[in-house]
């Protein structure tokens, strides 16, 4: 049994209302993921814009730098006397046109030919990163600081038939280029802080949706019901085995195995394999197809007999599974036996309060008609009536149950008058076992009360039956004969059937068929043959083993 403290449920429901629900946890996840996702992407947009942007102005000042440097009348310039008066002319209006920063041009000496501010013409070029061009006759793109501040710049040799003399720079302000891509990555920016609050409204969205699935329930309340589910089907004593739809075994709890494979045996997992080919006996197949329940069908697996109950599983009118449960047949069984005696205890009693009953009334009815005399030999001659009835059980009889049953047989036979008559050579002192025990209480019980209802047919002087028992020799037996109209040939082969009986009404059929399988499990056997009383005669034999009690 499943026991849960009041203390422990309190504290469990004190300790998930101080954290935070499914839900909120799964916002708050979710967007911490999205925000950490949003700051590496922009992050690495602007480290590439920014990178982009550098590089596609660096290629764009090299080509211009190229066209400039290419151009003859540049070259030719290098020769005049006063080479800025024709070079300037020609590259302000390049320079209008690219919006580049400035272009610059200059000769081997690094003089100026061409700058934006006309002041710096003459004057030498800034930066010592023009090496490169002048004394290899690379291209190349550069950073450096010059007159106008830190830039991008792109140097182009000039050559003249073949020879350098001199370099054109064309550059962009590093601060231009740093607001040009801030104004890209702030709509970048804006764009990504758009992206993570969609997620995040998402992410509301669909955490909401899974706690409806789940029914409001928190994850850790979750695995405490998964916990109680499975105590609860591994605690059961019956044995449970589901089934899906596609006739694979979902389920299956300890008993189940053990009723239907064996108390030592551990079978390979179940989970996830076809019913059919587990216990191809199984009708859980069968339901898939017909969507009908079986109750109360006797199967054998193995050594174990056991009732099966099986029905489809549907939800919302869908059939999504089977299941069967399995109930021991011998622990029914032994219930069924149990009830007997108590209701043949019951009887016995019922009868004997009966009996009783009738006989205060006479011993009443004597007193007040004042005779005491006959009132006191009546007390006596029933006195010694039952002492000796208990004389003789205690003396023939050493189990007290077998002696209760009897005298309570007695009695009732009495009752209704009866005549119920012990053999005086009976003798039953052999120790016997508990099947043993309940073997001869069900028969006891359920043969007196058969011959009791055959013989109440007849005239009240013609009600008679004897009973004799012996533990001599291998077995023990019993004899029961009545006086009854006995048994007719056509229903000897049926007799010990369940459910059948020469008697009408309902809930008969029970008694024989019982006796017969309590007295089977204890290794004996009963049969019927024809009484000397002109009735039946029921005949148990057990194997008779020595206890020491």
């Amino acid at each position: 049994m499943i026991h849960f403290r009041e203390s422990d449920i309190q504290d469990r429901m004190a300790a998930q209302s101080s954290r935070l629900t499914l839900k909120k946890r799964m916002i708050l996840l979710i967007g911490l993921l999205i925000s950490a996702v949003v700051l590496i992407m922009g992050i690495f947009l602007q480290y590439f814009i920014t990178d982009t942007l550098e590089t596609q102005l660096g290629e764009q000042a090299l080509a211009v730098a190229e066209s400039i440097a290419l151009n003859p009348d540049i070259a030719e310039a290098f020769g005049e006397d006063d080479p800025a008066s024709i070079i300037q002319p020609l590259v302000s209006p390049v320079q209008q046109a690219t919006e580049a920063e400035f272009i610059v041009v200059g000769n081997r000496e690094e003089i100026r030919f061409s700058h934006p501010n006309p002041s710096q013409i003459g004057k030498k070029m800034v930066g010592e990163d023009n090496q490169r061009a002048l004394g290899s006759g690379e291209s190349y793109i550069s950073k450096a600081t010059g007159t106008l501040g830190n830039s991008l710049r792109a140097k182009v040799p000039v050559f003249d038939d073949g020879e350098v003399v001199g370099v054109v720079s064309v550059g962009f302000l590093a601060a231009d280029i740093q607001t040009l891509a801030g104004n890209y990555n702030q709509e970048i920016w804006f764009m990504l802080l758009a992206i993570g609050l969609g997620a995040i409204a998402v992410s509301i969205a669909i955490a909401s949706y899974i706690k409806r699935k789940l029914h409001g329930l928190e994850p850790e309340e979750i695995s405490h019901l998964l916990l109680q589910k499975e105590t609860i089907l591994q605690s059961t004593r019956e044995g449970i085995i589901a089934v899906n739809n596609q006739g694979n075994i979902i389920l299956i709890n300890q008993v189940a195995q053990q009723l239907l494979f064996g108390e030592d045996t551990h079978p390979a997992p179940l989970i996830g394999r076809p019913i059919q080919t587990v216990l191809p006996s199984s009708k859980l197949q069968g339901i898939l197809e017909t969507k009908e329940s079986h109750y109360d069908e006797e199967q054998r697996y193995g050594d174990h007999a056991v009732y099966v109950n099986s029905g489809p599983i549907f939800y919302e009118e869908l059939l999504v599974g089977a299941v069967s449960t399995f109930r021991n047949k011998t622990e029914i069984d032994k219930l069924t036996k149990e009830l007997t005696h108590v209701k043949q205890y019951a009887n016995a009693l019922r009868a004997q309060t009966h009996e009783f009953s009738n006989k205060l009334y006479t011993i009443s009815g004597l007193l007040h008609l004042g005779k005491k005399s006959e009132a006191l030999d009546f007390i006596r001659m029933e006195q010694d009536v039952q002492q000796e009835w208990i004389r003789q059980l205690i003396d023939k009889v050493a189990d007290p149950l077998i002696s209760g049953i009897l005298l309570g047989k007695m009695n009732q036979a009495s009752e209704q008058q009866v005549e119920l008559s012990i053999d005086p050579e009976s003798r039953l002192n052999t120790g016997l076992s508990e099947q043993q025990k309940q073997a001869l209480l069900t028969a006891i019980g359920n043969l007196i009360d058969n011959a009791i209802d055959a013989v109440k047919q007849q005239a009240p002087d013609r009600r008679q039956i004897s009973l004799y028992f012996t533990d001599v020799g291998e077995d023990i037996l019993l004899e029961i004969d009545d006086s009854g109209p006995g048994i007719a040939a056509s229903q000897e082969t049926s007799l010990f059937e369940e459910g059948f009986s020469s008697k009408t009404g309902s809930d008969r059929g029970y008694g024989l068929s019982t006796t017969r399988k309590f007295i089977s499990l204890a290794g004996g056997e009963v049969h019927m043959e024809e009484s000397e009383l002109g009735g039946a005669c029921f005949v148990v034999s057990l194997p008779k083993k020595e206890l020491k009690i």
